[in-house]
């Protein structure tokens, strides 16, 4: 990407693909895709996956281009339809979170409570949190990654407040318990 390129803000990018500009869609994947395919990755965990939801991430957005009112940034934009395409994948993949609202009463706030000098590094987190179940991954990687609130994740959903706040205390139980175990491996 040369200078002049390089300095052009999604925004003048989206007109111009709005005229027909195919280089102006082309700058624009090539700005967001690798974002994009990490957020699609965190929530689907298979590469194959993500690339598919990329792809069709992609293609919905340049279809509903006209319907982008700058009333966020193209990225924020974008990054929603990606979100929304991997609930949808894992949806038909019938990863479904079950409601347990008024069920989730006997769970703790908090995880285990000995992880004092408990230090791991990224790549290792990462692929512990690989061997989560979809569901708790999902939700984990919603809340902590794509900084999604937990009422908003409830939405996104079609699930309680409650349940998501169970799933992810779940989760990040689980995700303790690997990290203990050394149960994580490569993918």
């Amino acid at each position: 990407m040369n200078t002049a390129t390089a300095t052009l803000t999604a925004e003048i990018l989206v007109q111009q693909c709005l005229k027909g500009d195919s280089s102006a869609c082309r700058l624009l994947y090539n700005r967001y895709s690798q974002a994009m395919f990490n957020t699609a990755l965190r929530i689907v965990n298979r590469r194959d996956d993500a690339e598919d939801v990329l792809q069709d991430s992609f293609i919905d957005a340049f279809q509903q281009l006209a319907g982008f009112e700058g009333r966020s940034t193209f990225g924020a934009w974008l990054k929603q339809i990606v979100v929304n395409k991997s609930i949808s994948f894992l949806r038909k993949k019938k990863v479904l979170l079950a409601d347990i609202d008024g069920h989730a009463d006997h769970i703790a706030d908090e995880g285990p409570g000995d992880d004092e000098g408990f230090y791991f590094s990224v790549d290792t987190i990462k692929k512990a949190i690989q061997q989560l179940p979809d569901g708790y991954r999902a939700v984990l990687s919603l809340y902590l990654f794509e900084e999604y609130k937990q009422e908003e994740i409830a939405q996104m959903l079609n699930i309680s407040h409650g349940t998501v706040r169970t799933q992810y205390m779940r989760a990040k139980n689980k995700l303790v318990n690997i990290l203990k175990e050394g149960a994580y491996h490569e993918q």
